[in-house]
């Protein structure tokens, strides 16, 4: 399994909150596919799949805050 994080989002920003989910769990998705949508207090952001498989976990739900390093789900 592989886990989808919430990365460094520099300036500062240490969370940011999940906007949408684009996938569900049992989708498959290849590497590079846009995941998820988050936003902070500055920007807007695609978070992309680290690579091809099925979503196996999703541990956050749209309107959730999250850290920066925050597992959100995983991937097998």
């Amino acid at each position: 399994m592989t886990d989808i994080m919430i990365p460094n989002l520099g300036n500062e920003i240490s969370e940011a909150e999940i906007t949408e989910w684009l996938v569900g769990i049992g989708e498959e998705v290849e590497e590079g596919d846009v995941v998820l949508l988050i936003s902070t207090t500055k920007t807007s952001l695609e978070i992309e799949s680290p690579l091809s498989g099925k979503i196996s976990q999703i541990n956050f739900n749209e309107g959730d805050l999250v850290q920066v390093g925050d597992i959100v789900g995983k991937i097998e």
